[in-house]
């Protein structure tokens, strides 16, 4: 495929630049050290890449895209752990797509008071 017709058509793809090696994929995490995807590269048969391609948009259309695709679809993409691929993420290079990090949704949201400190003059 087009990387163009990749990235108009299938927004929810994302490409990954590893040791020179383009992965085609979506994006299960990104953290501080390591990007985790379901490389669309290794998926066999068209069914495989067809069902692949229908959960991503589900996920993509349906959800808020702060969730990673494993959590949003629970127990759908067990099927897909056979192509689950863990890089370093200070040698790999996200090319274009989406980048999903559980930590985005991790914050504390931390509240602040504000005190003010009144002198009573007489």
């Amino acid at each position: 495929m087009n990387l163009e017709i990749i990235k108009n058509n299938y927004p929810f793809l994302s490409c990954v630049r590893y040791a020179n090696t383009e992965y085609i994929c979506v994006i299960q995490n990104s953290s501080d050290r390591l990007i985790t995807f379901y490389n669309y590269g290794e998926l066999k048969s068209s069914d495989e890449k067809r069902l692949f391609l229908e959960f991503g948009d589900i996920w993509w259309n349906e959800s808020n895209r702060l969730v990673p695709i494993n959590i949003f679809m629970r127990g759908q993409m067990d099927q897909f752990k056979h192509i689950l691929k863990t890089v370093n993420k200070k040698d790999a290079e996200i090319i274009f797509g989406p980048s999903i990090s559980l930590g985005d949704i991790i914050q504390k949201r931390i509240k602040r008071r504000q005190i003010s400190l009144v002198r009573k003059i007489d």
